[in-house]
């Protein structure tokens, strides 16, 4: 599913301890769960359900443990997805996956774009609104309740770009590849992980290299 070691490395630059889990059983003494993610979305759930992490990460997130899904790894998150042939996903939180519009320009939606904070909560802790973030993606999330919608951005029009729920958060953006922001982000995850794998004891958010092994393109400082 793409980007787990650029993830990896911006959460050791911050301090936090991290692995990447190989099977379900390895997630049990782990304070909090990161999935990333890019590619089509019936693929990656094919590869969660043949791992037999689907009922992982239902245990999980039941059991209150902090949850971050990252692009892909948002839209994961909700009941179903338009791309393709359709096909169901992890169902926590109910809605759907879209494709952006044809109206909203070039597809997929690849740059620096900004934040609008809708009710941020603690992931979004010092982050000012209007703030630039990395995205590489062709479809959005649509809620079902409005209430988990954390962030919005427009790309001709608004779409969902941060949801947060309970224990239960996605970001459609990458933050291991957005700079001093991306990385407060999850600095603002590792700190409501707290104690165990994942514990931020925090560490410089400058002169961050997310390396040669992510497919996003330029992280040139975005244009203000």
């Amino acid at each position: 599913m793409g980007n787990l070691r650029s993830v990896e490395k911006a959460i050791e630059h911050l301090g936090g301890r991290c692995r990447i889990l190989g099977r379900p059983e390895e997630a049990g003494g782990c304070s909090g769960i990161i999935l990333p993610g890019v590619g089509a979305f019936a693929e990656a759930m094919n590869n969660l359900r043949a791992g037999g992490w689907v009922e992982a990460i239902r245990e999980i997130t039941d059991a209150g443990r902090p949850f971050l899904g990252i692009c892909l790894g948002l839209q994961l998150l909700f009941s179903r997805s338009e791309e393709g042939r359709g096909d169901t996903g992890l169902d926590l939180l109910p809605g759907r996956v879209v494709r952006l519009p044809e109206t909203a320009g070039i597809i997929p939606h690849m740059g620096w774009n900004q934040l609008r904070l809708r009710e941020p909560g603690p992931l979004f802790a010092g982050i000012a609104e209007g703030s630039y973030v990395y995205f590489v993606h062709s479809y959005v999330a649509v809620p079902a309740d409005p209430a988990v919608i954390a962030a919005v951005t427009d790309y001709g029009g608004e779409f969902v770009s941060a949801v947060s729920r309970g224990n239960i958060h996605g970001l459609q953006f990458h933050p291991e590849k957005s700079q001093a922001v991306g990385l407060k982000i999850l600095e603002n995850f590792l700190l409501i992980v707290g104690d165990g794998v994942g514990t931020c004891r925090p560490g410089r958010q400058d002169d961050f290299d997310p390396g040669s092994d992510s497919d996003f393109g330029t992280d040139a400082e975005p244009e203000r």
